[in-house]
């Protein structure tokens, strides 16, 4: 097992996790509904490339 020779200090330590930051996700705009979504994921309303490939069941209202 490899054991360091000296303590890295907080500067080479930062430097060598500088590239490791989260970018933000790829977004797309849906052709149909104009919904923001992720790339290559289905839009919350069930389309995915302007067509519905999922069909969401609609909450029925309850009365109050």
């Amino acid at each position: 097992m490899a054991v360091q020779k000296s303590k890295k200090s907080r500067s080479k330590r930062g430097m060598r996790r500088a590239h490791q930051h989260i970018e933000s996700a790829a977004l797309s705009e849906d052709k149909m509904t104009g919904e923001v979504h992720r790339r290559h994921h289905v839009t919350k309303h069930g389309y995915y490339k302007g067509k519905q490939v999922i069909i969401l069941k609609e909450k029925k209202e309850e009365a109050s």
